[in-house]
């Protein structure tokens, strides 16, 4: 109950002429958007104004405000279309018509440099005026900066009129117009949106096909298509008496009305972007969820999977107890799933999924915790959001499937082994845009990024691992942390030093690996001769497993730690003298127990991300 109260208050304080001061000095910029636009179906082009109210609660005087213009990515020549097809030559370095061109992302490749002008993206602003005086617009291409015609001073409200037109672009990333599933239209980065400023300033971030960093603001949008178009989008639908279709009454049909085109009224609030998709032949259905929020299932129409949106649906409503419970509640009234283009992708209240599988339904919607509720800058810290994400997925896919043999990790593990045994690993404080591959981002964000809190379940333990996640919820939900401010509350939490491993972690391509040297065995008694190979010194976990089967745990605490993780399990441990982090090698003398060694294991539960496990077991020749 405290998580929902506290998340509700941070709500209210976030309203756009009250920044959120949880901590003296911390602020926020808000933004208000009331959009009206009109889709033409027939030319693929939108038409849109927008009345922006920006608040600067920073301490600074703006004399310049800047606006993605996302959909100017989608033509050739542009950042995305010279990166993507950069990515093609990663193998050989030997220009862009060297072979194997590898390293592609399959749904771009060269696809942009191909497409024709009307295949093409465009955001074009018009129009763009303040107390209606037309303001001086610079195009860069997916920026566009507005020179306000007098200096935003701290405290100030302005408000601009913003008029534009854009093209969807057939469909290649994010966004785009009839997939290959059929989807009309997904309508994701298709406005003229703020881009975030905080205490570093501006960040215009140029768009080349990573991620995204924004400003929480409030919504109200209004999207006038043809009647039978069905819509879904990431927020709560205001007319549903007019529409139906499921949205007034589970079941309902989309009402008749004697007009060629209709209005879709959505609004938002306290959310840093606004996604919709829209289809003919799109179904609809939800799940209310107790404690929880109401799903909402948005789909195309097809005998061969509907039965497995449903069992997404299903798997949804059963899992969120868990996430609750794991993670902190879900924050918004609402959730919805619609299935559109590009594999899967997060956006405020709602996410892209192009099928209906239940593991990508499940990492899409645990970005509304890691993205949308904390707000991460995941441009400069993808594996902020990426790599706590696919932690999460793994430990509630875990919990669904009954096999418990393979622990949730697992997948993880494997792709930050093959990544850094490959030849393209980079730190992960390497900005998403500036990664040098998809491999880079891919496995980096991703795995490497999830294997993190592997690892400080590892030296904290698990039990204050999955603490630490639920006091990062509470004390920075709505507040756009960075790594620092996870390190603080990992350390407050354990009682642990963390910031050594962390700074290993991330900012370097150090790897972990010890193995077991040389094991002298008189009768009861055991010397064991530990080294360490690797560059990123870590405590053991080591499992001694006697002849008669019985099991002890010995732990060798690191003195980087300054102090121990508690036992795990109530297990029962033998506890050593912190290890010297410099020293390349630990001497172990085992105490007498009358008993025969069998087996010495190095951290048996595989949570150490030791690159070579070959040498991790010593086993008594029979």
């Amino acid at each position: 109950m405290f998580r929902i109260i506290k998340c509700i208050a941070l709500l209210f304080c976030m309203g756009y002429n009250a920044p959120c001061m949880a901590q003296s000095g911390y602020w926020q910029q808000a933004i208000d958007y009331k959009m009206d636009v009109t889709l033409n179906p027939s030319t693929h082009q939108v038409i849109g104004k927008a009345v922006i109210r920006y608040t600067n609660h920073s301490p600074d005087t703006l004399r310049r405000l800047f606006l993605h213009t996302y959909w100017n990515a989608f033509m050739p020549g542009s950042n995305m279309d010279n990166r993507s097809r950069d990515f093609g030559t990663v193998e050989t370095g030997k220009g862009r018509d060297s072979t194997p061109r590898y390293d592609w992302d399959s749904r771009i490749k060269d696809r942009i440099e191909k497409l024709t002008t009307p295949e093409q993206g465009f955001t074009r602003i018009t129009s763009c005026t303040m107390a209606g005086k037309e303001l001086k617009l610079k195009d860069y291409e997916t920026i566009c900066e507005v020179i306000p015609d007098r200096p935003v001073l701290p405290g100030q409200s302005v408000t601009l009129s913003v008029s534009w037109e854009s093209q969807v672009p057939v469909q290649v990333r994010r966004s785009g117009r009839y997939n290959k599933e059929g989807v009309a239209y997904t309508m994701t980065q298709w406005y003229p949106k703020f881009a975030a400023y905080d205490a570093r300033g501006w960040h215009p971030d140029l768009y080349t096909g990573r991620e995204f960093y924004g400003t929480w603001g409030n919504y109200t949008v209004n999207i006038t298509l043809p009647a039978d178009f069905k819509v879904g989008a990431g927020g709560i639908l205001q007319n549903a008496g007019e529409i139906g279709w499921g949205y007034d009454a589970e079941g309902s049909e989309l009402k008749d009305i004697p007009n060629k085109s209709r209005t879709w009224k959505f609004v938002a609030n306290k959310v840093h972007d606004f996604a919709w998709a829209a289809d003919t032949g799109f179904i609809h259905f939800s799940r209310r969820l107790e404690k929880g929020p109401i799903l909402h299932f948005i789909f195309k129409n097809n005998e061969a999977t509907n039965s497995r949106w449903k069992g997404v649906a299903d798997t949804c409503a059963m899992v969120y107890p868990f996430i609750r419970e794991n993670f902190g509640p879900y924050a918004w009234s609402d959730y919805t799933f619609i299935q559109g283009g590009d594999g899967g992708m997060e956006y405020a209240m709602a996410t892209m999924i192009q099928n209906p599988s239940i593991n990508t339904a499940i990492h899409e919607w645990m970005h509304s915790w890691y993205q949308h509720l904390l707000g991460t800058n995941e441009n400069r810290y993808p594996w902020m959001d990426e790599g706590f994400t696919s932690f999460a997925e793994a430990r509630i896919s875990h919990s669904i499937y009954k096999n418990r043999q393979v622990p949730s990790h697992w997948v993880n593990m494997v792709g930050y082994m093959m990544y850094t045994k490959g030849k393209f690993e980079e730190p992960l404080s390497t900005p998403a845009s500036f990664l040098r591959t998809n491999q880079a981002y891919n496995y980096g964000s991703y795995s490497k990024g999830a294997m993190l809190l592997v690892m400080l379940g590892y030296i904290a333990g698990n039990e204050h691992l999955s603490q630490i996640m639920l006091d990062y919820y509470d004390a920075w939900a709505f507040r756009q942390p960075g790594p620092d401010d996870f390190l603080k509350i990992a350390e407050k939490r354990s009682g642990l030093q963390l910031a050594w491993f962390m700074d290993l972690w991330i900012n370097t391509t150090k790897q972990v690996n010890y193995g077991i040297d040389t094991v002298m065995v008189q009768g009861d008694k055991a010397a064991i001769s530990i080294k360490r190979i690797g560059e990123i010194p870590m405590p053991l976990d080591i499992m001694i497993t006697y002849s008669d089967g019985q099991k002890e745990w010995h732990y060798v605490p690191l003195d980087l730690m300054f102090g121990i993780k508690p036992p795990e399990k109530g297990e029962t441990r033998v506890d050593y003298q912190p290890q010297k982090w410099a020293n390349r090698s630990i001497l172990l003398q085992l105490a007498p127990s009358g008993k025969a060694i069998s087996k010495i294991e190095i951290d048996p539960e595989n949570r150490l991300a030791d690159v070579d496990i070959t040498n991790n077991t010593w086993q008594q020749n029979r």
